[in-house]
């Protein structure tokens, strides 16, 4: 599909940055008007919203009609790898816990780390194990790892859903080794070092009461009463690892130091308190006696995960793992998208490069552990108590993607979506309009990171849309581009609450297909009130009155 050269605009319609704002808004407002009002399924959502995207790109965006299309083909590719990828991947380790039968040891572990009590488990699993999975994997991978956890311990799904997308969202700035973090700063001409050391000294504001929300969440008043002590030991644990970590240790392993850090805290804690818990509350005692056969056995997913991430994400010593896979990734130029679409210089855009990650990929990770889960769970038996078999792994595998065919088409569409507005200059009309507010900026800075990565699911996108912007409106404005640049990541985390792909992968992990409408009107709240206060924690921080919040 050839099509001549597209240089997007901010001003496209009738040469005004307001209206071309607002028309690049409307498939965003009709997605989630769709979803979140009238209850529409969520693929129905992506694909009516990618055809009112397609149709204003060509129309009101001067697209080529080819260039369009071949947007939505480079989106929706990218749907599927990573992330689709990794989605199921990581939904099909969690299949073999269920399949096998040892999902009941599971949660008999986390009942006797936790005291019993469910809501202790949530923060457990929900905040301190999900940062860890986020600072080695990202991509989706946390939530729907996560998730079902909190299903097999026994938490209503809905709930699970919602304590782990609220749970994460501050570590996602720092996901994936801290990927956006290292693209911001390359990007906003800045250096990664600062902005970490900027977003360490902004997270603890949320982090220190992030885990009695959950608890809130979860059980509400009583569940904060009874439990509020565990919840501020997990949370000062996790804002004293990011600042620490950010600023002294290292940024790339803020969010890996500062989970684990937490997570140790709170089951020493445990080991001296016991809070009152509720009949309801309480984990199912089981009524067998584990052994620790069995309850290494019963983690094997969990902790072969974190090995498995941690070798191929840290490892440097006579091979560097991380290097090396990553130099098998592929960089593909989107056939007949690349080269025709330039900035106004004229220089072409690198947008249009995919890269194929096939061995660097935290799916490749997930599928590798999936690989020797079900080998092991077929040899080892425990006494015959778990009967499976090598082959009933690798079938749950293909049963893993046909019950995911919904979620596969809607994550496509979205990401489809994504990227034709991200071409199109829809996204960057909508950060322009908001950038123009000049001092105030700093006020607004987080919600461009909040929209990019609510419309592309990701903080590191999020990152390569606004980064630049971000960096000539501080300097437009006499701002701290290192404040404004670690806003827009901070702010992408929080986004990514009400992503419509952290919504679906949530949906899946839950084994509630459908429920996205649902999980957003209740996850909703949340976001707004969160970016809300991140922005006037900028503003002051801006304004000078919170200077130690800059890092210098």
């Amino acid at each position: 599909m050839s099509a001549t050269t597209f240089t997007p605009s901010t001003t496209a319609v009738a040469s005004s940055l307001p209206l071309t704002a607002l028309l690049g808004l409307v498939p965003l407002l009709l997605f989630f008007i769709l979803l979140g009002v009238f209850k529409v399924p969520t693929h129905w959502c992506a694909i009516g919203s990618l055809l009112a995207a397609l149709a204003i790109a060509v129309f009101g965006f001067n697209m080529p009609v080819g260039l369009s299309l071949l947007s939505a083909t480079q989106g929706a590719a990218f749907g599927f790898l990573p992330i689709l990828y990794i989605v199921i991947m990581a939904v099909w380790v969690y299949n073999l816990t269920e399949k096998s039968g040892r999902s009941e040891d599971v949660r008999s572990i986390f009942s006797i780390v936790g005291k019993g009590d469910q809501r202790i488990q949530a923060i457990l699993i929900g905040f301190c194990f999900c940062g860890l999975l986020e600072g080695l994997a990202g991509f989706g991978a946390p939530i729907a790892i996560t998730c079902a956890m909190l299903l097999a311990i026994g938490m209503p799904p809905i709930k699970a859903a919602i304590v782990a997308m609220v749970g994460n969202a501050l570590n996602v700035g720092f996901g994936a080794m801290a990927i956006p973090v290292t693209t911001v700063a390359q990007l906003g001409d800045s250096t990664p070092e600062l902005v970490a050391s900027t977003m360490g000294r902004i997270t603890p504001f949320f982090l220190c009461w992030i885990p009695v929300l959950l608890l809130a969440i979860y059980d509400g008043k009583r569940g904060v009463k009874d439990c509020w002590p565990v919840a501020l030991v997990a949370g000062i644990g996790m804002a004293a690892g990011h600042f620490l970590a950010a600023n002294y240790i290292s940024y790339t392993l803020t969010a890996v130091f500062s989970s684990l850090l937490s997570f140790v805290l709170v089951a020493v804690f445990v080991q001296f308190w016991t809070p009152t818990t509720p009949d309801e509350q309480r984990s199912a005692a089981s009524n067998e006696k584990l052994t620790p056969s069995r309850i290494v056995l019963g983690l094997l997913p969990y902790w072969l995960v974190v090995l498995i991430f941690g070798v191929t994400k840290l490892w440097t010593v006579g091979i560097d793992i991380p290097a090396w896979l990553a130099s098998t990734d592929i960089h593909i130029q989107w056939p007949g998208l690349y080269g025709n679409i330039v900035d106004d210089s004229g220089a072409v855009s690198e947008l249009p490069v995919f890269n194929l990650q096939w061995l660097s990929s935290p799916g490749t990770m997930l599928l590798l552990t999936g690989v020797i889960v079900a080998a092991v769970y077929g040899v080892k038996d425990s006494a015959g108590r778990f009967p499976y078999a090598f082959k009933k792994g690798m079938a749950a595998l293909l049963q893993t993607i046909y019950d995911l065919r919904v979620t596969i088409l809607t994550i496509a569409a979205i990401m489809a979506l994504a990227y034709v507005m991200n071409f199109s200059g829809q996204t960057v009309a909508i950060g322009t309009w908001l950038a123009a507010t000049g001092a105030a900026f700093a006020f607004l800075a987080p919600v461009l990171g909040w929209i990019g990565t609510a419309v592309t699911g990701s903080a590191t996108s999020a990152a390569a849309l606004f980064a630049n912007l971000q960096s000539t409106a501080a300097s437009t404005a006499s701002l701290n581009p290192e404040l404004l640049l670690a806003a827009n990541e901070i702010g992408g985390g929080i986004g990514k609450i009400l992503s419509p792909q952290n919504l679906a992968i949530a949906a899946t992990a839950i084994k509630q297909p459908g429920s996205e409408s649902t999980l957003l009107r209740k996850a909703a709240p949340y976001s707004i009130v969160f970016v809300i206060i991140l922005g006037l924690i900028t503003l002051l921080a801006s304004q000078g009155s919170l200077g130690f919040v800059i890092a210098s």
